[in-house]
């Protein structure tokens, strides 16, 4: 399925960025104003540079005196931010399948903030999936995610967080830590730090929403 990458100006160890980053025909990339910072410090170009130009580490002139992408300049005063403007102009590009880069450390608000945007794409028929340095998030909705066991070596953490409500008939098959259909509640964090162990796994919602922190698949 093509996909939609948006690199913003969060924390980025470009080796690590460079290794992840796999352009497919039909994918789209779309700098979230520093993110082009990332890109031009691994050697790629975006399809688009979107934002208020306020993070690039030279300024507007640096986006808008490259080649070969669109520039999409935004208000500094806006409702948006850049992560979120950026995944609206993929929707409206027809792509359901989002890749957020880019989108932790710095700023808690703009962490706390891209992780809402997991919750705009889900509402909105799109799965999106933050990738970071070492760790991956991504939400789900009454339904499972499955890992391979030859994907999920032993002793890298999983943690589960209820999201936007209590979540009913939460199980964890082939974890160190099994839960079967338990009621996982926003305030209490019993799914913090379970444990792959080598074996086929799976995480299940029967009703309502989870998150999901990977560590070590980032």
């Amino acid at each position: 399925m093509k996909k939609c990458m948006i690199i913003g100006a969060g924390a980025c160890d470009a080796q690590k960025l460079k290794k992840k980053l796999i352009f497919n025909e039909g994918d789209l990339c779309i700098a979230a104003d520093g993110g082009l910072d990332h890109l031009a410090a691994v050697g790629l170009t975006p399809d688009i540079l979107l934002g208020d130009m306020d993070s690039l580490e030279h300024g507007e002139a640096a986006g808008a005196a490259h080649t070969g992408f669109r520039v999409k300049r935004l208000p500094v005063e806006k409702d948006d931010t850049d992560m979120l403007a950026a995944i609206k102009e993929g929707l409206a590009a027809g792509y359901r399948q989002f890749e957020l880069y880019g989108a932790l450390g710095g700023r808690l608000d703009h962490t706390l903030a891209n992780i809402q945007c997991l919750l705009y794409l889900l509402n909105r028929g799109a799965k999106g999936m933050i990738v970071g340095d070492d760790v991956t998030l991504t939400l789900i909705r009454n339904e499972s995610i499955f890992f391979k066991a030859d994907c999920a070596g032993r002793g890298r953490r999983v943690s589960v967080f209820a999201f936007g409500g209590d979540a009913y008939g939460v199980s964890e098959k082939g974890l160190k830590y099994l839960l079967n259909r338990v009621t996982v509640k926003q305030e209490f964090p019993i799914g913090v730090s379970n444990e792959f162990i080598e074996e086929d796994a799976e995480i299940i919602v029967e009703n309502g929403t989870l998150l999901i922190y990977l560590e070590g698949y980032g």
